[in-house]
C-alpha cells in the first residue's frame, strides 16, 4: 500500500488516508449559519475520499469573523446545520473536523469578490480587537487593543464554541493560529506591542495560544484529536520564525497537541513569500524532525507521486490540499489509481471505477 493511502491513527480517531481537506474560507454564510453551499461543498470532498474534512475558519464570536459571511460557532442555532454536515461526511467514512478561529485585526472585511479592506460599521461591519491598536494596512480599520478582560472573553469564546462543536458532532478540531488571525497576532514581535503577561518575550506571546489549548483539551475527550495551524515564517524581518515554531511545538506537544497544521505568511502585508511547489514543506520537515510532533504541510501540492514523496521522506504525516481539492473533489480515488493502490469508492460510483 502506497503511504498516501494508508491509515494514521491520532487519539481514538483512525484517518483511513493521509489526505485533508485544507480549511478554505467560503464566505457564504448568513450570520454565520451554515447552508447547503457548505454540506455540497464539504460533502463532495468527502464522498471523493478524503480522510479528513475540515470545515473552513469558524468564528467563535460575531466579532472574530474574517468577514460577515464567515461560518460561525457563537450561538446554539448555528449547530444543527453544522450536525447535517458532519453527519454526512461520516456516513462516507471521512473524519469531520472544526477550524476554530477569531480574525483579530484582519476582522471586519468584505469577501473576496465583493471589494477590498474593511466594512465600516454603517456597513453592517465592527471594530476589530487585536493584541496592539496597529492596523494590518491602510485600507483595514485600526483595532482596539485588548485589555485583560477582553483577552478572557476570547478565551471563553473559544471554550463555548469546542462546546458547540462536540455538540454539532465533530471528531477534531484544529485551533487557528496562522495567516495573521488574532492567536498569530499574539505571537509575532511585529503585531504584538504589549507591555503586560501576554507580550514582549516569547513566553508571553504565546501565553494567550496555550491558554486556548489548556482550555479546549479540558473540554474534549481524552481521545479527542487537538491540531493546531500555525504560520511558521512571517516571511518578514523581525517577525515569527521557525525557530520559535519549533520552540512553541515542543511545548504544544507537551500540552496535549496531536498535530501542527504547518503552513507560512499571513501578517504583514510587506511580507516577501518564495512561491513554488511544496514551498512550505521545509517548514513542517524541520518542526517534525526536532521535535517528534505530527505535522501537516501544505502549499501548491497537486499531484499523487508529489505528495506520497513528501511521506515516504518522513518530511510531514498528512497532505493538507486546498486548491487541488477545489479543483478536484474526487483526488484521493484519482490518486490510487496513478500509485497503483486501492481505495474504497462510493458504491454509487463504482461503475465509474479506475481500472
Amino acid at each position: 500500500m502506497s503511504k498516501l493511502l494508508s491509515p494514521l491513527i491520532i487519539r481514538g480517531v483512525t484517518l483511513k488516508n493521509r489526505i485533508i481537506v485544507s480549511p478554505m474560507c467560503q464566505y457564504s454564510a448568513i450570520n454565520g449559519l451554515a447552508n447547503d453551499w457548505h454540506l455540497v461543498h464539504l460533502g463532495s470532498r468527502a464522498v471523493g475520499g478524503a480522510a479528513l474534512v475540515m470545515v473552513e475558519a469558524t468564528a467563535v464570536s460575531a466579532e472574530g469573523r474574517i468577514s460577515p459571511d464567515d461560518l460561525g460557532l457563537w450561538n446554539d442555532e448555528q449547530v444543527e446545520k453544522l450536525l447535517q454536515i458532519t453527519s454526512f461526511i461520516k456516513n462516507q467514512q471521512s473524519v469531520p473536523g472544526i477550524q476554530l478561529s477569531h480574525a483579530g485585526r484582519k476582522a471586519s472585511t468584505t469577501a473576496p469578490w465583493k471589494g477590498r479592506g474593511k466594512v465600516a460599521v454603517e456597513d453592517g461591519g465592527w471594530q476589530p480587537v487585536a493584541p496592539s491598536a496597529i492596523a494590518f494596512a491602510d485600507h483595514y480599520a485600526v483595532p482596539l487593543e485588548l485589555e485583560k478582560d477582553g483577552v478572557d472573553v476570547v478565551i471563553a469564546d473559544f471554550k463555548s464554541a469546542t462546546e458547540r462543536a462536540l455538540r454539532a458532532g465533530f471528531e477534531l478540531i484544529e485551533i487557528h493560529a496562522a495567516h495573521g488571525y488574532l492567536l498569530h497576532q499574539f505571537l509575532s514581535p511585529l503585531s504584538n506591542l504589549r507591555q503586560d503577561e501576554y507580550g514582549g518575550s516569547f513566553d508571553n506571546r504565546i501565553r494567550l495560544l496555550l491558554e486556548v489549548v489548556d482550555a479546549i483539551r479540558s473540554l474534549v475527550p481524552k481521545d479527542f484529536p487537538l491540531f493546531v495551524r500555525i504560520s511558521a515564517s512571517d516571511w518578514a524581518d523581525g517577525g515569527w520564525d521557525l525557530k520559535q515554531s519549533i520552540q512553541l511545538a515542543s511545548i504544544l506537544k507537551a500540552r496535549g497537541v496531536d498535530l501542527l497544521d504547518v503552513s507560512s505568511g499571513g501578517l504583514v502585508s510587506y511580507q516577501k513569500i518564495s512561491v513554488g511547489p511544496a514551498y512550505q514543506l521545509p517548514f513542517a520537515s524541520k518542526i517534525k524532525k526536532d521535535t517528534g510532533i505530527l505535522t501537516s504541510t501544505v502549499g501548491l501540492i497537486t499531484n499523487a507521486m508529489q505528495a506520497e514523496t513528501i511521506l515516504v521522506n518522513e518530511d510531514a504525516d498528512l497532505i493538507a490540499m486546498a486548491r487541488e481539492l477545489l479543483r478536484n473533489p474526487y483526488f484521493p480515488l484519482q490518486a490510487a489509481h496513478e500509485l497503483g493502490d486501492t481505495i474504497e469508492w462510493p458504491i454509487q460510483y463504482e461503475r465509474a471505477k479506475l481500472n
